[in-house]
Parts: structure tokens; C-alpha cells; sequence
């Protein structure tokens, strides 16, 4: 079978001409690329790519297919995909379709056959930027015009649009030990699996929840998922934490709930050139002096002074994580104004079903915080 031209198109002018892979049409989001090897079915499923136009730099995608078990959501969330050399045909035991197959039954336009390396190259010296992927508009100048009309990622208000729309419980496994309000900011389905799996009964609740709702469920503690946009948009999450934090309740924050949990706290955020998205980013934990290889993907991040404490109303906080790429804050942690622990939050993602991981204890010690405070 003949795969049709597809052109990708960048803000800049920088373009690629290749051949369709997925859905043929048009799309539009903010490029920006990914560096795992593995673990494809989860990022495209990650409701953090929301409106975002991913490269892999691995340059063979799709060699062992899609299952039905790896989805981190009910549909694809990326809005296009870029490849290399997409493989012709899975070779998994637990394979059950093709990725093109995939793609093509979620309409999600692809292109495929274009140098990913100088893509990528591109994308760290210019920063993230809008752009296009189409096998209808192959005129360069043409698809520019529409890539310029496009909104930008900066500003951009995406929870609503992936989170859940009505309350659901995931069960703890064996006995329940704890009850915790998850708030969906884009939350991956491997989240509340591993608090159930720590005795936790986990209340995943829409993004617009309001403290009574959040407070009905009688929560041992509040946790606050990752999720696509600009965290300067979360004016109603920021607004609920303080609420919470301001009655004792312990948190735990991933990704945006990081970025939610810095401005909670007093801090701002800012936007990243070109982001931090893979499966093999090193972060420094400064309490206990070890480098774990973290699974992140982040366009925004907090902006906090990475020596010293900050005061805030709730208690002290300061940073508690550090990319060892860039010193980016990757965690924060807040000591109650009773000495003890209240929250903390980490910018990467622990519950990375493909891997790495070495984080997953954090979900023990979001454990550990809510003995600490019931006590």
C-alpha cells in the first residue's frame, strides 16, 4: 500500500516533508519530542500530551504494537505523531493491533520518514513551538498560515478538556487503611492502581470539585494529578488547595500538581524552552543524596529559589528535588506550622508504567504523611 505525502510544518518555517503514517488529514498543537525508548502506547495515552504534537527520537516506533492493558486512559490524547522508521509489523505476544492501526481508528494524524534527529536538534536550540502536520495542505507557505493562526501553549486552560466528568472510586486492595480525594487534572490510570495498592481507597473527582465535595469524602489525605497547560491558568485548583492546606490535610502533587502546589504556596511558574519529556531524566533527591531516573513530561515548571526556605501560610516550604540537567525544581516539600510534615509534590512522574521505577516509594511516603498526620 502507497502511503500518501504529509508535510510538517514548525512556527519558524523549518519544515518536513515525509509520507502519512496514522490518520490521514490535518492537526495542530505545539511540537515537542520525547526521548524513551519504550513505552509508546503509555505516552500517547498520557492525557498530559493533550494538544501537543510529539516526536519520538527513538527512531523505531510501533515494533511490539498495542494491548489492551497499557492504556493510561481511554483514548489517545496526543494531536499528532512524528516518527522515523514506524516498524511494518508488531512482534509482541500481547499485542492485539498495529500502532498505525491504532492511530487511524483515533483519527490522529501522523507523518512518518522524516530525520526525527534534526527535528529534535531543532526543537532544543529554537525552543517548543507551534505546528502542523498534514496530508491535505502540502504547500509549505499555505500550512504555515494556518500554524500562525494557531493559539500558543502558553495560556492555554486544558484540564477540563481531560478530565474525568463525573466522581469514580478505585477500591483498595485488601484492607482500606486510608481514603484519598484525588483531584483529575489529567490523571494516568497507573495513579490511584498504586495507592489501592498501598490500602488506599482513592475518590477521583472532576477538576472543578469544590471544598465541600472534596470534604464530604471525609479525605485522609488530597493528591493532585499530572495534567496538560499552563499551571498560570489554575486559578480554581490553586484556590482548593489553600483550603485544604489551610485545614491540615496532608498532599501529595505530581506534574501539574507540583506546578498547582508552587503557586498554592506563593511561588510562580514559568515555561520552559523546550521541556523535559522521556523515561530517562536524572533528578537529585537532596534529603537523602540519591539520582533516580525519573519518566517526565513537562513544558512549565516552578519557579522557587533552590537554597533556603520560603514562608508561607501554611508552614515553611522549600525544594526538596533538582534536575541534574538543568537544576529545574523538580519537588517541593512543606513542613507544617506545627513542625510537622504537610505536603510535597515531585515535577516527574512516579507511577511510569513503562519504567523507570525507582520513585514509586513516594507513594509509601504519601502513606507515611497521613500516619504522621493522624496521629
Amino acid at each position: 500500500m502507497v502511503k500518501k505525502p504529509a508535510l510538517l510544518v514548525l512556527e519558524d518555517g523549518r519544515a518536513f516533508a515525509g509520507t502519512s503514517y496514522g490518520a490521514e488529514g490535518e492537526t495542530f498543537g505545539e511540537a515537542v519530542f520525547a526521548t524513551g525508548m519504550t513505552g509508546y502506547q503509555e505516552t500517547l495515552t498520557d492525557p498530559s500530551y493533550h494538544r501537543q504534537i510529539v516526536t519520538q527520537t527513538a527512531p523505531h516506533i510501533g515494533n511490539t504494537g498495542v494491548n489492551d492493558e497499557d492504556d493510561e486512559s481511554q483514548r489517545i490524547w496526543v494531536a499528532g505523531y512524528v516518527v522515523r522508521d514506524p516498524a511494518r509489523v508488531p512482534s509482541s505476544w500481547r499485542a492485539k493491533r498495529s500502532l498505525d492501526d491504532q492511530l487511524k481508528a483515533q483519527r490522529i494524524v501522523g507523518i512518518s520518514g522524516i530525520d526525527t534527529r534534526a527535528l529534535t536538534r531543532h526543537l532544543r536550540e529554537r525552543g517548543a513551538m507551534r505546528a502542523a502536520i498534514s496530508t491535505e495542505t502540502l504547500d509549505r507557505g499555505a500550512l504555515l498560515a494556518k500554524v500562525l493562526r494557531q493559539p500558543p501553549m502558553t495560556g492555554a486552560d486544558l484540564a477540563g478538556d481531560v478530565t474525568t466528568r463525573t466522581p469514580y472510586v478505585v477500591p483498595a486492595e485488601g484492607e482500606k487503611r486510608f481514603t484519598v480525594v484525588a483531584l483529575d487534572l489529567g490523571i494516568k490510570a497507573m495513579t490511584p492502581k498504586l495507592m489501592a495498592g498501598r490500602g488506599i481507597e482513592v475518590h477521583v473527582l472532576p477538576v472543578t470539585s469544590t471544598l465541600d465535595e472534596v470534604l464530604e469524602r471525609r479525605p485522609d489525605g488530597v493528591f493532585m494529578s499530572n495534567g496538560p497547560g499552563d499551571p498560570a491558568t489554575t486559578e480554581h485548583p490553586t484556590e482548593l488547595l489553600k483550603a485544604l492546606l489551610d485545614k491540615g490535610i496532608p498532599y501529595f502533587g505530581i506534574c501539574f500538581g507540583n506546578q498547582v502546589f508552587g503557586r498554592a504556596l506563593g511561588l510562580g511558574t514559568f515555561k520552559l524552552k523546550y521541556g523535559h519529556r522521556g523515561i530517562n531524566q536524572p533528578v537529585l533527591d537532596r534529603a537523602t543524596g540519591k539520582v533516580e531516573i525519573t519518566a517526565q513530561n513537562h513544558g512549565f515548571a516552578v519557579d522557587a529559589p533552590l537554597e533556603g526556605t520560603v514562608e508561607t501560610p501554611y508552614g515553611v516550604a522549600e525544594v526538596s528535588h533538582v534536575s541534574l540537567n538543568d537544576n529545574v525544581v523538580e519537588g517541593l516539600k512543606l513542613t507544617g506550622s506545627d513542625g510537622m510534615p504537610l505536603g510535597f509534590s515531585v515535577q516527574y512522574h512516579p507511577e511510569a508504567a513503562a519504567g523507570p521505577h525507582d520513585s514509586a516509594y513516594l507513594f509509601d511516603r504519601f502513606v507515611e504523611l497521613m500516619e504522621g498526620r493522624a496521629r
